[in-house]
């Protein structure tokens, strides 16, 4: 069970593609182009917090529009001057500051946004996982770890046929 927060009404669904392997990432970036899935990501997202790591904010580059970021990082040295992006050193403090924001913009989900080390911080405190499947095994450095059957059950999918490149399905996976 996820741990109490200053306001349990606050979903906190993480957003991620993996291959079958639990490969997440190659060299910093996703190794897949799947437009529909890029579509679907920015339609869970926009309007809500997204909490992501140092790497993944720059492997993006700037701010998403529309979404304050906040950005988990050790390097206390790390700044970025932005009126929608906010620096946080630990995931507790990350999701508290999240969770404001959530609320203070009239929305009722944050959203965790990758990558690797952010997914298996979160995990506590994620209630759902909106997981896009990629029907293949790929060479990747980085992966989701394995969500146990025990603590997850399936409430939906879709399966995609992609004529230009891997089939992938999305699935929506909630905390039992």
């Amino acid at each position: 069970m996820a741990p109490a927060n200053n306001n349990d009404r606050v979903e906190r669904i993480a957003v991620v593609a993996a291959a079958q392997n639990g490969a997440i990432g190659k060299d910093g970036w996703m190794p897949w182009h799947l437009p529909e899935d890029l579509k679907r990501f920015k339609s869970l997202t926009i309007g809500k917090p997204m909490i992501m790591g140092r790497v993944t904010f720059e492997a993006i580059g700037k701010p998403l529009p529309g979404r304050t970021t906040i950005v988990v990082t050790r390097d206390r040295d790390w700044t970025f001057d932005h009126d929608r992006v906010v620096v946080c050193h630990d995931m507790a403090d990350a999701i508290t500051k999240a969770d404001d924001i959530a609320i203070r913009d009239g929305v009722n989900a944050v959203i965790i946004a990758g990558g690797a080390q952010i997914y298996r911080l979160a995990l506590p405190f994620t209630t759902r996982y909106e997981l896009t499947e990629v029907h293949i095994d790929i060479d990747g450095d980085a992966f989701l770890d394995p969500l146990s059957p025990m603590e997850w059950r399936e409430t939906a999918r879709h399966r995609i046929q992609n004529p230009d490149g891997p089939d992938y399905s999305f699935v929506t996976l909630d905390r039992r």
